[in-house]
């Protein structure tokens, strides 16, 4: 991964698997979940993300299992993806403070006002 801005759906992808392996529509469902259904990743995209996720080396298979006469395969996040997603969340949070004390430095020179 580079030092460029990570995609969005990546990023939710990665958190998605940071605590615990999931199947494919496991992390479709997460990723609503975490964004309050804001984000809906279909499944063709998802699973476009996770080859490159894969290639990249950020996620690897963890198990597979037939469920009802299909294959369900689980993916986990290796030690590259765990670091790619602390190296983006830290990114993020600087990125969301600088925002967060520029907005109070213009409330407290609006009076509080925030028009």
């Amino acid at each position: 991964m580079t030092d460029t801005p990570m995609r969005e759906p990546t990023f939710l992808v990665l958190t998605a698997l940071a605590e615990e392996s999931r199947h494919g529509y496991a992390v479709i469902e997460d990723v609503a979940a975490m964004t309050g259904g804001r984000v809906r990743l279909r499944a063709g995209t998802l699973y476009a993300a996770l080859d490159r996720l894969r290639t990249e080396g950020l996620i690897e298979v963890d198990r597979e299992e037939v469920v009802q006469s299909r294959l369900r395969r689980y993916y986990r996040l290796t030690g590259a993806g765990e670091q790619s997603l602390a190296t983006e969340t830290a990114r993020l949070r600087a990125q969301a403070t600088i925002a967060e004390r520029r907005l109070q430095g213009r409330r407290a020179r609006l009076g509080g006002a925030t028009t």
